[in-house]
C-alpha cells in the first residue's frame, strides 16, 4: 500500500464523529480510502460522503475544505492520506 498525504483534520466535531477534512495536495473523491493518522495509530476508512456548507459534493481539490463521517475520533492536526495499491 501506498500513503499519499492529501492534508489534515482542520475540526472535529466529536459528538457527531465528523471531521472538517483541509485538502492541501491532489484530490479525495467519494469512494477513496483514506488513513487518518500515522501507521499503528490512525485508521483507514472509505469515504462515503463529503459535504460543503452541508451540500453533497464528489471530490475535493487543493484549497478545499469539506466535513466528511469518520469511523473512530480524531482531532485537529491530524494528517489525512490517500491510500492507493
Amino acid at each position: 500500500m501506498n500513503y499519499i498525504q492529501v492534508g489534515k483534520i482542520s475540526h472535529y466535531f466529536d459528538k457527531i464523529q465528523v471531521g472538517v477534512l483541509a485538502v492541501t495536495e491532489g484530490e479525495v473523491k467519494v469512494g477513496d480510502t483514506i488513513r487518518v493518522g500515522e501507521e499503528g495509530i490512525g485508521f483507514e476508512q472509505t469515504v462515503d460522503s463529503l459535504q460543503i456548507d452541508h451540500l453533497a459534493v464528489n471530490s475535493i481539490s487543493v484549497g478545499q475544505e469539506a466535513g466528511l463521517k469518520l469511523a473512530q475520533a480524531s482531532h485537529e492536526g491530524t494528517i489525512v492520506y490517500k491510500v492507493s495499491e
